[in-house]
């Protein structure tokens, strides 16, 4: 029961970014639906390759940590405030991306609610918000969420396979005027999205002081292990559907996946229950950034005893534990980046799919690094190889121009944390920050 719960609430982020990482890629390849499957099947490849490191960061530091731990130990406690900076525009974009996304889930329902897109997001994002001054007791609740929604992906999937309600009219062929390879290439770090949240059992597995750390590497891999075969079975099978139904760009008041799974259930009860359960299961990843966003700013304010590089008043908590005024603060910049996108999640996407992979690329170099101390020359070479596909897809995604907003929100973070770190007499302990977030 302490694992399912564990597994299924710490998944429900990269399992939610199944609703709309599919419908980027495709976008990116300007409708083409016969490279929608090349694509995704690169996206889920490279998930694996950053699984596989977060798998060696759990056996590393079963007591949490993350990539954070990982490069302040490797490269000095300065380079901590990379991924710190990092994680904090990642949550904000969660909280954003998925409120958004639960928005287009509800209106592909119900269309008459599309000329109220944002502010029904703005609504769904107080709910959220407000939700989290109960502190983590909804952590069964997201567990069951995942689970339901994944069912009814099974059996939706399931259905289309083998006897769809309908075909779509969108064309399954190649551009002829251009390189598929190239456009596969240029395509798949927009989906790239698919793979957020995939650093989550590597940090969580903090909250686990019941247990030993064997027992929490076996939780933390486990989790991994079991994300990457949901997030990964479910991406592929549907995109497969999506190829097989002709299901292409959606229409302004639909996404693609709400098209797939209305194709091939059709307007029945199948239909509605997928839409209700993603925008249930969107609304408790933003939830899960609602809690782990605010904790981190919580753990980085300190202590009266300890007093860490942020605001005081950024600790304070209520009865159950919550650091209300972090909360405040994850709403106000989560409803602007709302504001600024239009409800649209498919506007952040872009956004998304930068400042994760910052983490992502540090965590690699750090594990590269160990592993070559350790003289493991073949560790070595394959996180090397794997820190270079994950810069090939940061400095893409950085390519197509406002995403580049991302980055420079890391990277001023970042710099503020560590100059407020210096001026508080450089405490020790920083590297264990994040750890920090998730045991209390």
């Amino acid at each position: 029961m302490l694992f399912f719960a564990f597994a299924f609430a710490v998944i429900a982020d990269p399992v939610s970014s199944v609703a709309y990482a599919i419908e980027a890629a495709l976008h990116a390849l300007h409708g083409d639906l016969a490279l929608l499957l090349p694509t995704m099947a690169l996206v889920v490849g490279l998930v694996v390759v950053v699984t596989a490191n977060y798998w060696q960061l759990v056996g590393r530091f079963p007591q949490g940590g993350g990539a954070a731990a990982a490069a302040g130990r490797a490269f000095g406690p300065r380079w901590t405030f990379l991924p710190i900076g990092a994680l904090v525009v990642d949550f904000v974009l969660t909280i954003g991306i998925s409120i958004a996304a639960a928005a287009s889930a509800v209106i592909a329902l119900f269309p008459a609610l599309a000329p109220a897109r944002i502010p029904l997001a703005l609504v769904l994002l107080v709910v959220v918000a407000g939700l989290t001054w109960f502190g983590h007791g909804g952590r069964l609740l997201f567990a069951a969420m995942t689970v339901v929604f994944v069912v009814v992906a099974v059996a939706v999937v399931v259905l289309g396979f083998a006897s769809p309600h309908a075909v779509g009219t969108a064309a399954a062929h190649a551009d002829p005027g251009r390189s598929a390879a190239l456009a596969v290439v240029m395509a798949f770090p927009v989906a790239m999205a698919l793979a957020t949240g995939v650093e989550a059992p590597s940090t969580a597995i903090a909250q686990l002081g019941q247990l030993d750390d064997t027992h929490r590497r076996r939780f933390g891999r486990g989790t991994l292990a079991l994300l990457l075969v949901i997030v990964g079975g479910l991406t592929l099978a549907l995109t497969a559907l999506a190829v097989k139904l002709h299901i292409g760009l959606p229409g302004a008041d639909s996404t693609q996946i709400a098209d797939i799974a209305h194709a091939a259930a059709g307007p029945g009860w199948l239909y509605g229950a997928f839409q209700l359960t993603s925008s249930l299961l969107l609304l408790a990843a933003a939830s899960s950034s609602f809690q782990a966003g605010p904790g981190l700013l919580k753990a980085l304010a300190g202590t009266a005893k300890n007093p860490g590089v942020l605001p005081a008043v950024l600790g304070r908590t209520n009865r159950h534990h919550t650091p209300y005024w972090s909360v405040a603060v994850y709403l106000a910049a989560a409803a602007v980046i709302i504001l600024a996108a239009a409800g649209q999640e498919q506007e952040l996407v872009l956004f998304y799919a930068v400042s994760v992979f910052v983490s992502f690329l540090v965590g690699l170099l750090a594990m590269t690094s160990f592993a070559r101390r350790a003289h493991k020359p073949v560790v070595a070479l394959v996180n090397a190889l794997a820190a270079a596909a994950v810069a090939f897809t940061l400095v893409v995604n950085l390519l197509r121009g406002w995403p580049v907003l991302s980055l420079v929100a890391t990277v001023l973070i970042g710099a503020g944390l560590y100059v407020r770190w210096v001026r508080a007499g450089s405490p020790s302990g920083i590297e264990d920050v994040e750890r920090q977030a998730e045991s209390e």
